[in-house]
C-alpha cells in the first residue's frame, strides 16, 4: 500500500510538463511528496502550471525550467538545476512528444519527419544521458517514457509519429538492459487522451471515437499520470524494460 508521502525526499525532472499528461503528472508526484521540476519549450505556460501545482498542492516544491527538449543545453540545464535544487534527481518522466506529420510517408516531408524522430527519440535519450550522469548513474532511479498505442501498431494516419513511438519502445527495452541493475527504464503506451495534442485525431467527435473504446471513452492525463507514478515508484520495483498499455482496452480489438 503507498503512502500519502511515500516519494517524499525525491525529486523529479518531467518534460513537456505544462500542460495535459506531462501536468497531471507532476501533480500526482507532487501529491506524493516528491519535489519536482517541469519543462516545457514556452515560458509563459510553463510558469502558469507551475503556479497551479503549487497551489494545488501544500508545500509543493516546483521548479519551471523553460527549454527546448531538442537542444542539448537545454536538457542539461534542466538537470543540472534540478540536481542543484532538489540534491538528487531521482524520477525523470520524458513526456515531450511532437507530431507535425499525418497521412501518407511517401508525402511526408522528410525534415519534418527528421524533427519527430529528433524530439521524440533522440532528445528522450539525450536527457537519459544527463540524467544518468549527473545523478542516477551512481545513485539509481527510475525512467518512464511516454510512448503510444501507435507504437505497437500500424495506423497510417501518424504513421511518423507511431514510427517514432515504435523507435522510443525499443530503446526502453536496450536502456532497461544497459542500465539495470540501478536503474529502471519503463514506457506507457497510451490510446487517445482527451489532451490539446490529441485534437486532431478526434475531429469526428469525442462520442465517435470513443465507440471503438471497450471501456467506451477516451483517456484523461489522470488515466496516464497515475500508471506513471505506479512505475516511477517502489511499488514497480521489479518492473523494468515494459511497456504498458493505457488505452482503454483499445488495442484488444485488434485494430486503431
Amino acid at each position: 500500500m503507498t503512502g500519502e508521502q511515500d516519494l517524499a525526499g525525491r525529486a523529479a525532472l518531467i518534460t513537456g510538463a505544462s500542460r495535459g499528461i506531462g501536468k497531471a503528472i507532476a501533480a500526482q508526484l507532487l501529491a506524493r511528496g516528491a519535489a519536482v521540476t517541469i519543462t516545457a519549450r514556452k515560458p509563459e505556460p510553463l510558469e502558469e502550471a507551475a503556479a497551479d501545482l503549487r497551489a494545488a498542492t501544500e508545500g509543493a516544491r516546483v521548479l519551471a525550467i523553460a527549454g527546448n527538449a531538442a537542444d542539448e543545453q537545454a536538457r542539461a540545464d534542466a538537470v543540472d538545476r534540478t540536481v542543484a535544487e532538489f540534491g538528487s534527481l531521482d524520477i525523470l518522466i520524458n513526456n515531450t512528444g511532437i507530431n507535425p506529420v499525418y497521412g501518407s510517408l511517401m508525402e511526408a516531408d522528410l525534415a519534418a519527419v527528421s524533427k519527430i524522430f529528433d524530439v521524440n527519440v533522440v532528445a528522450t535519450l539525450g536527457y537519459i544521458q544527463q540524467a544518468h550522469r549527473a545523478w542516477m548513474g551512481e545513485h539509481g532511479g527510475a525512467v518512464v517514457n511516454l510512448a503510444s498505442v501507435a507504437g505497437l501498431r500500424s495506423t497510417g494516419v501518424i504513421a511518423a509519429y507511431g514510427a517514432s513511438k515504435a523507435a522510443l519502445i525499443r530503446l526502453t527495452e536496450e536502456l532497461a538492459w544497459q542500465l539495470g541493475p540501478k536503474i529502471r527504464v519503463n514506457a506507457v503506451a497510451p490510446g487517445v487522451v482527451k489532451t490539446k495534442f490529441a485534437e486532431a485525431l478526434v475531429a469526428a467527435g469525442e462520442d465517435e471515437v470513443s465507440k471503438g473504446y471497450p471501456l467506451k471513452r477516451l483517456g484523461t492525463p489522470e488515466d496516464v499520470a497515475s500508471l506513471v507514478v505506479f512505475l516511477a515508484s517502489d511499488e514497480a520495483s521489479w518492473i523494468t524494460g515494459e511497456t504498458v498499455r493505457v488505452d482503454g482496452g483499445l488495442l484488444a480489438t485488434g485494430s486503431l
